[in-house]
């Protein structure tokens, strides 16, 4: 397994560099993977990591409407993804509170519809109300297990000792996942999440808008309708001010959200403003896919203060899944040496005149990222391997750009 020199910093030259780290993969910036190498990264998972085992919020909604009103379910299961305000609903028949929750819906205001739906049956939004036993029975549906994604994402948040993981995810997934991990990953959810710190006691799995319970009979707080937000965002300020810590410590990598997804909203008001005034805040990333690149939806994440990494969502975000898992073979701190010490030889197998682009700066960052001993077992291993001079004198190019850096 590869060791990280963490004395260094990246090059000014490589800040625009982007790695692909192998076929069918999304191309990564190079300054986010050696931020990860020195353990400087924390994942925040949103519902798409765990589709299609679990619904969206989207499809929770209408789960929640399907079995608790069929009338208003009727209408709201017509209205085509992704309407925001541009599909006039037939709302006869349904009384005006219903008709405002299918408006409310067709904007994509997701917490708002839960909120008006348990206030209009329960006469509340906290508790143990109807829509969250519902929300809760349908999240523990039968059969749902982590998938690749989910057990990637674990082992690339191995920090170099302490695994640390945010979600906003109510689900267990991601605690299966790492079941086999030793020492056990603990698990915490809102009130008893540590304070963000670059010791080992922060670490878990992080569930910061609450968790299921274990015992299906126990009730769990969960942050799920408007009023919840105003409660953890506004009032208390827990989730804010713990993002907020996190992002000044860490760079923060969003998976599995959409730029409309309610609590992406939140979590952007929570550090978007802050970004502007204060420089100690890290660069913030999103793996964003769709089925062909669409600028200005990258235009629109980069105005919300997210750097976004484009990756084809076709094939059910099978490239997605690819990346993870190649992220995590190469990882420094738990990654597969066999398959670092593959690529290598698969790379130097042709001169580096004749290579590609892609190939050349994945072999360079392999050697960037290590610490001296690591270059020269990578060295050794490239000259067993019959690799031209051409990749020898770039490890020796690399070595003197981090000894340049460390004397700045």
């Amino acid at each position: 397994m590869a060791s990280v020199d963490r004395g260094a910093s990246a090059d000014v030259s490589i800040e625009d560099r982007v790695i692909s780290l192998g076929a069918d993969t999304a191309a990564i910036p190079e300054r986010l993977l050696l931020a990860h190498a020195r353990g400087e990264v924390l994942f925040i998972c949103g519902a798409g990591v765990s589709r299609p085992a679990l619904p969206d919020f989207r499809e929770l909604v209408l789960d929640v409407y399907k079995n608790l009103d069929t009338g208003t379910h009727a209408v709201l299961e017509r209205v085509p993804r992704g309407a925001h305000n541009q599909f006039e609903a037939d709302c006869d028949g349904l009384t005006e509170r219903q008709s405002a929750e299918v408006k409310r819906f067709i904007g994509g205001d997701y917490d708002v519809v839960l909120g008006m739906l348990e206030r209009r049956l329960d006469n509340q939004t906290r508790g143990d109300s109807r829509v969250r036993r519902e929300v809760a029975t349908r999240l523990r549906g039968a059969g749902s297990r982590p998938g690749s994604l989910h057990r990637a994402l674990v082992r690339l948040s191995d920090r170099g000792g302490p695994t640390t993981i945010i979600t906003t995810n109510f689900d267990l997934l991601l605690e299966q996942a790492a079941s086999s991990i030793r020492p056990k990953v603990n698990s915490y959810s809102l009130g008893s999440i540590p304070r963000p710190s670059t010791q080992n006691e922060f670490a878990g799995i992080l569930h910061i808008h609450g968790a299921l319970d274990r015992a299906p009979q126990r009730f769990s707080e969960l942050v799920l309708s408007d009023q919840d937000f105003g409660e953890f965002y506004l009032r208390r300020r827990v989730v804010p001010d713990f993002i907020y810590d996190a992002a000044r410590l860490y760079h923060l990598v969003l998976v599995g959200y959409s730029a409309n997804d309610p609590p992406m909203r939140y979590l952007l008001n929570a550090v978007a403003a802050d970004g502007f005034r204060f420089t100690d805040l890290k660069e913030r990333f999103t793996f964003f896919g769709t089925d062909a690149p669409d600028p200005v939806a990258l235009e629109d994440w980069k105005a919300r203060g997210i750097t976004p990494i484009w990756y084809d969502s076709n094939g059910g975000h099978s490239v997605l899944r690819s990346t993870f898992e190649q992220w995590a073979d190469f990882s420094v701190a738990n990654g597969k040496q066999s398959k670092i010490d593959a690529a290598i030889k698969r790379i130097v197998r042709n001169n580096r005149v004749s290579a590609s682009d892609p190939e050349r700066d994945l072999f360079d960052h392999l050697v960037r990222r290590g610490n001296p001993s690591e270059r020269a077992r990578l060295s050794a291993l490239a000259s067993a391997a019959k690799a031209d001079v051409g990749w020898l004198d770039a490890i020796m190019k690399i070595g003197t750009e981090k000894e340049r850096v460390r004397r700045k």
